[in-house]
């Protein structure tokens, strides 16, 4: 099936999160690429919304997750953050707390979840999609980070299980305390991502995939996909609520203030290690 032989539905035809539907494949896009998807609270109620309506709707089969513009998601927008003050603390609260059910929602609807990455997957944010996802295609050009404690923070979005689980403890442990960028394929290599395309061809590679998927054994497919992260989704579950404190209690840190201050300066932080 080819995207030409069916109508595509618009199901949200605007806001930060587009949604539609062709044939058995809804495809979900964070839509601001201006700040390269960046996620605050407005962008991560629309993603769960967008999410629930692709759960309620009988005729997704399979689920494509995309970003649009040059990154699928850059991470948090720490513009957004920065410019919160004293309130950083709350307001992180109730996003770390959106991004969390929006990951929970990823690996616990029925319909397998494609993610198609080109550019920057980044952040707690961009990561945490990414770990949540049930296969991934990246670009060649595309580029992996974690990058919590770069800036004085932990990571969320349940990225502080599920990276484990896809790379391993030392892999994980690597990743989360060095904040190395990560190419396509070592990223592929290391158990990160599925399936490495050249860069012209990540979209129409991803939507083939999920294509693919919603022609097969649907409910077969959704039951498999619930043992697979049953087999950690309980541990995934517990830590919620203290990944979400531990992200709140940080970002009100002199060295969390100082992280964000500098990406958005561009320049190298200097931590002090205070509170």
């Amino acid at each position: 099936m080819t995207e030409t032989e069916v109508q595509t539905e618009a199901l949200i035809a605007e806001g930060p999160v587009l949604v539609d539907l062709t044939g058995g494949v809804a495809h979900v896009r964070l839509n601001s690429p201006e700040s390269s998807n960046g996620l605050d609270v407005p962008m991560l109620r629309a993603l769960y919304e967008a999410l629930m309506l692709v759960h309620g709707e009988r005729r997704a089969r399979a689920v494509l997750l995309s970003g649009e513009g040059r990154h699928f998601c850059a991470g948090g927008n720490v513009k957004v953050f920065a410019s919160k003050g004293d309130g950083l603390p709350d307001y992180l609260r109730e996003a770390t707390s959106w991004l969390q059910v929006c990951s929970g929602a990823l690996m616990r609807l029925q319909a397998p979840v494609v993610c198609a990455v080109q550019g920057f997957a980044a952040g707690g944010g961009g990561m945490g999609l990414v770990c949540a996802s049930d296969l991934v295609v990246a670009g060649r050009s595309a580029k992996f980070m974690l990058g919590a404690t770069r800036v004085g923070m932990a990571p969320d979005g349940g990225g502080s299980v599920t990276l484990s689980a896809l790379v391993g403890l030392r892999k994980a442990m690597e990743i989360a305390l060095t904040n190395p960028t990560i190419d396509a394929e070592e990223a592929v290599r290391i158990g990160l991502i599925t399936r490495v395309v050249e860069d012209d061809e990540v979209h129409a590679a991803a939507r083939a995939l999920a294509e693919e998927l919603a022609q097969g054994p649907t409910l077969a497919l959704a039951a498999t996909k619930r043992l697979l992260w049953d087999g950690l989704g309980s541990t995934v579950e517990a830590r919620l609520p203290e990944e979400a404190r531990t992200v709140s209690e940080l970002s009100g840190t002199a060295d969390a203030l100082e992280g964000l201050a500098a990406v958005i300066e561009r320049r190298p932080p200097t931590f002090t290690g205070q509170a």
